[in-house]
């Protein structure tokens, strides 16, 4: 998924979050350390076509040989990013992230998001890395640790989770690059896993909610107040700004064959992220039922 619609990813959001939205710091060397932020955003990476689960995604054009040697993240309490623990809506569905670490463990599909992500903001405002170990979850607090274990090969990865997605029916986890190569599921794409959450010792008091600390200047997302009268689909509802473009940029490589473009607008405390106009209601029913059969969530009918 912030980096994530993400998002739906191999998101994420970024997909998304909120609503369908977000990773450790690597040195001069190009070997990341395990854990924390970032003070700028990644390099850039070449972007050919083809690979990972997005139809435009996929690893860079040149791969460090030391990915394997890339350490785990390593667990630590942390400040909460308070915008990525409000309720958010994506594809019709309401999610309601933890506003605490507790304990947490799940089984499904894992998939994976890369170079079209890379440097993007996740939603806790840090830039995505797809060399760091970071991964995105639709409800785990952010930011957070988790336990990734392939259930196919019993390869175990330590992730930092800073980004909402997937939400791609049926898929739990989106994970970095890095982590999914560690675990050996970049050729399939997705793999079946067990994610289990990593509460650190130490302390109990350190995981307030409490702002964030600031982060590099980065673009805000076009927000509009109103929008022409037509058909719209609504894709998702956040009260942050911030994670309904997370969703918004997942999207549009997810659905890169829609010809209508996608909407923030702003309206009774929400931002709504919205595609269209369509001129009638079937049309846009034809385009949500697409949607449906590619994600498995079908968007909300509006009319304006």
């Amino acid at each position: 998924m912030t980096a994530s619609l993400r998002l739906l990813a191999p998101l994420t959001f970024t997909l998304l979050l909120a609503a369908c939205g977000s990773q450790p710091e690597r040195p001069a060397s190009g070997t990341p350390t395990a854990g924390t932020s970032r003070p700028a955003a990644p390099p850039p990476v070449a972007t050919p076509r083809g690979g990972g689960y997005y139809k435009d995604d996929g690893p860079a054009s040149e791969i460090p040989d030391n990915l394997d040697q890339i350490p785990d993240a390593v667990p630590r309490w942390e400040p909460l990013h308070r915008p990525a623990l409000r309720p958010y809506e994506v594809f019709g569905k309401r999610y309601e992230p933890n506003t605490s670490v507790r304990p947490y463990k799940a089984r499904g599909l894992a998939s994976w998001y890369g170079k079209k992500f890379h440097g993007q903001k996740t939603s806790i405002g840090e830039p995505y890395d797809m060399f760091a170990m970071t991964a995105a979850h639709p409800t785990l607090a952010l930011p957070s640790y988790v336990r990734v274990t392939n259930l196919r090969n019993g390869r175990s990865v330590v992730v930092r989770v800073i980004d909402r997605g997937p939400f791609h029916a049926g898929r739990i986890i989106d994970l970095s690059y890095t982590a999914a190569h560690k675990l050996d599921i970049v050729r399939n794409g997705s793999a079946e896993v067990e994610v289990e959450a990593i509460v650190p010792t130490g302390s109990s008091t350190s995981y307030a909610q409490v702002a964030p600390p600031p982060q590099p200047a980065v673009a805000q997302p076009v927000v509009e107040n109103t929008l022409p009268a037509g058909v719209y689909l609504q894709l998702g509802a956040f009260a942050n700004a911030d994670n309904a473009d997370n969703l918004k940029r997942h999207l549009v490589g997810e659905l890169d064959w829609v010809r209508e473009e996608m909407h923030i607008v702003r309206a009774n405390g929400l931002h709504r992220l919205q595609l269209g106009p369509y001129a009638t209601r079937p049309a846009a029913e034809n385009v949500a039922e697409r949607i449906r059969n590619a994600l498995g969530y079908k968007p909300t009918v509006v009319l304006r």
